[in-house]
């Protein structure tokens, strides 16, 4: 049985979880990382030199990064649905899962960890909403791209929509004063309404 090693509250192991929860594949996780600790033990890091998480055992596989670990899992388990098989479509839904990690989490940074991991007398309210001015920008590229789509790629829910949600689930939760974005909005209430998006990141606290 796949194993899954990170806390359940890591936006990173969120991917990973939701993932499973979509294709109805079962797993086995175990807390690692945060309060839970244990990144830094020798075993762990003989696993992911980076001592960060995830980091999932497939049948004797080690494999780390998040959207690494993403991507092998939908094209070994649902070629054809959350990853396309067309090589121009996998490779612009693969486009918006890098999108993620280096434009919209770096913006989100100061967000999360200044509101959520900060206590509130020693916030940089300036730094966080400077983040929230350049959020706006960052998300309005995808609501545009979202303009006459149900998801990312079209009609139907694939590995692009996977991280880009749990990151707009932080915006949507955290920054209140921003403009009104109804395709992007669209989008995220139909990811919200997915039962396996509930189950491994709407009822899991921020923290």
């Amino acid at each position: 049985m796949l194993k899954i090693l990170g806390r359940p509250n890591s936006g990173n192991v969120q991917k990973v979880t939701w993932v499973c929860g979509e294709i109805g594949l079962a797993f086995e996780r175990e807390d690692i990382g945060g309060a839970f600790g244990r990144t830094k033990d020798a075993d762990y890091i003989a696993m992911n030199p980076n001592s960060v998480v995830p980091t999932i055992v497939d049948d004797g596989f080690v494999l780390w990064e998040s959207n690494a670990i993403t991507r092998y899992l939908v094209s070994k388990h649902a070629n054809g649905t959350l990853a396309p098989t067309d090589p121009q479509a996998y490779a612009d839904a693969d486009r918006w899962m890098d999108w993620q990690q280096t434009t919209v989490a770096p913006n989100m940074l100061p967000i999360f960890w200044g509101l959520v991991r900060t206590p509130e007398a020693e916030r940089d309210l300036d730094a966080i909403d400077q983040a929230r001015l350049r959020g706006i920008q960052v998300w309005q590229i995808l609501d545009d791209r979202l303009a006459g789509r149900e998801y990312i790629m079209g009609d139907a829910l694939t590995m692009a929509d996977i991280p880009v949600a749990i990151q707009c689930y932080r915006w949507t939760t955290l920054i209140q004063d921003r403009p009104a974005m109804p395709n992007l909005e669209a989008w995220y209430a139909r990811c919200a309404e997915r039962p396996a998006f509930k189950e491994h990141v709407l009822d899991i606290p921020l923290t």
